[in-house]
């Protein structure tokens, strides 16, 4: 137990030094580790510079949070409009003579279809538009579908939207929409925001730093659908009336025909118009959307087009020339601010439906800067309390052991800065807990080595047998926290999967500090002291 071979020492120091030095940027303030990154010469690795810091989350450094909940209703309404589609599609395909028109009802369609024959023809047809709900179990698959196929005695055939289903538009739907509000949060250049579900049709978005809730609103309330569509000559039956930004809200007759959507977009920046110096937007399709804006801009020239964000027209610019480069721009009564949210909505994509703000709150700065400073003293005095303790009843292996200590906290947060992890108050509760763990784990080792020497060993030997009879049960406590942990961060969330993480990267490094600097410190101790019994 006290000899260790040299490569085994250099290792460790090694990884200590490492570990606190990817912790020191911790100490120093943002602008001195953006003079850092910036003044590195740029042949030094990225990897090489440690100049990440621990990021803070919203409850220490402030900032918006935001709780958005999808339209059930509306998404129920897309999904119904996809089942009128299917059946007109269907219908024409097989050329099923029916009554009447197609009829809708709160969760589908339904046809008169008199014939026996066309209906044998029809029901198979549209009982394949039928999914299975989810995915399969350990039983085999639930026996729920998307839809339903009702034959009713009088003819009337219905095709209807399940509640499994509508429950699994909603949960895709959801999946969806965290990933454009991630995109969109991302645009906005913050850092590390939080971004997850809550229940089946909610979504909370938290962004530390971001002190403008107004904007984060706007950029996340839009549903930002973008249609390319013709303005109509007259108020037929395929045109919708909608409300124009450039007339004061009047409202404009506009086809219901969309010649491209949003969804074909590759591409939207802020720019100022040469001409005019007003905001707009420049845009870029992808092949198929260049290729049929090219085609109904070279048929309808000299018409104006109706730029539809919303189901609200925010501009429509008539036709001068064919538009056949795939690129176009955007432009109306736009301010500087407006037309960068409405570029990066755009960049972002859709959301599949409409979202509502069910809670909002903004966490002010001055709030996290006490959250901190409270997380500061509870830590220091839980260190102090612990190094006291460990002073007064292990004299100089206490200081050992207060040694691995503060070596332990700078391995954590060593660790968080390279993983980027965020640090939260509930953090801030696992360090405060880590600590004790750490100290319990020199306390066992301490504590047999005592029983050992009581029984009459020599020093070398109840050394020896401290660290070795010790070590099994530091290992099984350590394992059987370490899976209390794992099972809070797979099924917790928010400021329980933080408090997980701390907690995990603690029990890591309490092996290393715990038993092996330990090990080292108490080696080197016996050499250059020479004692001939224990110090306690």
């Amino acid at each position: 137990m006290l000899r260790f071979q040299a490569r085994k020492v250099i290792v460790v120091i090694l990884v200590l030094l490492v570990g606190c030095g990817l912790a020191l940027p911790n100490l120093l303030s943002q602008e001195t580790r953006d003079s850092i990154r910036t003044g590195a010469p740029s042949w030094i690795p990225r990897l090489l510079l440690p100049i990440n810091a621990v990021v803070l989350g919203l409850d220490l450094q402030g900032g918006s949070h935001v709780l958005l909940e999808i339209d059930r209703a509306d998404l129920i309404r897309t999904q119904v409009t996809q089942l009128r589609d299917d059946l007109r599609r269907i219908l024409r395909e097989e050329r099923v003579s029916f009554q009447g028109g197609i009829g809708l009802t709160p969760r589908g369609v339904q046809v008169r279809v008199t014939e026996a024959a066309d209906r044998a023809r029809l029901l198979p047809k549209l009982r394949e538009l039928a999914q299975p709900v989810g995915t399969l179990g350990a039983f085999g698959p639930s026996g729920n579908t998307t839809t339903e196929v009702i034959e009713q005695p009088d003819g009337v055939v219905q095709l209807a939207l399940t509640e499994a289903g509508a429950n699994e538009r909603v949960r895709r739907a959801v999946e969806q929409a965290m990933e454009v509000l991630r995109r969109r949060v991302d645009a906005l250049g913050t850092t590390e925001p939080n971004i997850q579900r809550q229940g089946l049709d909610r979504i909370l978005v938290q962004v530390p730093g971001l002190q403008d809730p107004q904007r984060l609103k706007e950029i996340l309330g839009q549903t930002a659908k973008l249609q390319f569509r013709m303005v109509a000559d007259n108020q037929g039956g395929d045109v919708d009336m909608l409300p124009s930004q450039d007339s004061g809200g009047a409202l404009v007759p506009v086809e219901r025909r969309v010649i491209v959507e949003g969804a074909d977009l590759i591409d939207a920046q802020p720019a100022f118009d040469s001409r005019t110096s007003q905001p707009i937007v420049n845009f870029r399709f992808n092949i198929r959307g260049a290729q049929r804006f090219g085609q109904a801009t070279t048929e309808n020239l000299g018409r104006p087009l109706a730029i539809v964000l919303d189901n609200k027209v925010i501009s429509s610019p008539v036709i001068q020339s064919p538009i056949t480069g795939g690129s176009g721009q955007i432009s109306g009564n736009f301010t500087v601010e407006s037309v960068n949210n409405l570029a990066i909505l755009l960049r972002a994509g859709a959301l599949p439906a409409r979202m509502t703000i069910v809670e909002e709150r903004t966490v002010g700065p001055g709030l996290g800067a006490d959250s901190i400073a409270a997380g500061k003293l509870a830590t220091l005095i839980a260190a102090a309390f612990v190094i006291l303790y460990m002073l007064g009843n292990y004299g100089i292996f206490g200081v050992i052991a207060s040694v691995a200590l503060l070596v332990h906290v700078c391995l954590i947060f060593g660790l968080m800065s390279v993983l980027g992890a965020t640090m939260t108050l509930p953090g801030i509760a696992g360090i405060i807990l880590t600590i004790g763990t750490a100290v319990d784990s020199n306390v066992l080792i301490y504590e047999r080595m005592r029983e050992e020497s009581r029984q009459g060993r020599s020093l070398v030997s109840a050394l020896e047998a401290g660290f070795q009879r010790a070590f099994a049960t530091i290992i099984d406590s350590n394992i059987t926290m370490l899976i209390a942990a794992l099972a809070l961060f797979t099924l917790g969330s928010g400021p329980v999967r933080g408090f997980a993480v701390v907690f995990i990267l603690g029990i890591l490094t309490t092996v290393i500090t715990a038993v092996t600097l330990t090990r080292m410190l108490i080696a080197l101790w016996y050499r250059m002291a020479k004692p001939k019994a224990l110090p306690f």
